[in-house]
């Protein structure tokens, strides 16, 4: 299945420092490698697929009280939706926003087809994929740097990754909807850990069965964050 993306290449390309403010940071992620940041109330978190059709695995926390974290079922709740889009808002279990998306460059981003880890490689692909990195292990090993463990991982998001829901519900993972440069950017609605796993699935077409990089530029906002919510 194959999705276009929506939007014209000059937006594709423009340099989000001229949209969303100075920029603060710049890293890139190697393919399979883990990243964390903790951003800002109002700053903006861009994540560029530098390589095209690379799948890049994301949790949320409310910085100040990491038991609140980006709740998959609140989210696809309050947007009605099972796809991230533009102006689509992520939420904690309590339906706080934690993050809005700002910009993209692809017309939609899975929420459904989880991160892969060996459990699910095994069940999926066969036992001699047990001993392969997956982004379970990437994600406990990046919270771990902020006391957080197993019970502290949550439901994550897929930006990038194209899964289909079929009529009858079935869920599919086929080749990605991004190209080189495409990029989402991600406002801060409060202090928020932002945890990544650049994705090092091999067994389905998610990153083209060849993990590739990803960038993180943070900037410095343009917006005000529209703040917590009673």
């Amino acid at each position: 299945m194959t999705v276009s993306t929506t939007a014209p290449a000059a937006a594709r390309t423009a340099d989000p420092a001229a949209r969303f403010g100075p920029e603060v940071r710049r890293e890139t992620v190697a393919p399979r490698a883990p990243w964390s940041a903790v951003l800002t109330a109002g700053q903006v978190l861009t994540i560029v697929d530098v390589d095209g059709n690379q799948a890049v695995d994301f949790l949320a926390y409310d910085a100040a009280d990491t038991a609140r974290a980006y709740s998959a079922q609140a989210t696809l709740q309050g947007q009605d939706s099972v796809y991230l889009t533009e102006g689509s808002v992520l939420r904690t279990n309590e339906h706080d926003p934690l993050l809005t998306v700002v910009g993209t460059d692809v017309e939609r981003h899975d929420t459904l087809g989880g991160a892969c880890s060996k459990e699910s490689n095994t069940l999926r692909y066969g036992h001699h994929t047990w001993s392969q990195h997956g982004c379970a292990d990437n994600f406990l090993a990046e919270l771990s740097r902020y006391g957080l463990g197993k019970r502290d991982q949550v439901s994550n998001v897929n930006w990038f990754m194209n899964v289909p829901v079929d009529p009858d519900g079935a869920l599919g993972i086929v080749d990605g909807i991004s190209a080189p440069g495409l990029t989402v950017s991600l406002r801060a609605e409060r202090d928020v850990l932002i945890v990544v796993s650049n994705c090092p699935q091999v067994n389905n077409p998610c990153n083209g069965f060849d993990p590739s990089r990803a960038e993180m530029i943070i900037s410095a906002g343009t917006v005000a964050p529209a703040g917590r919510e009673a």
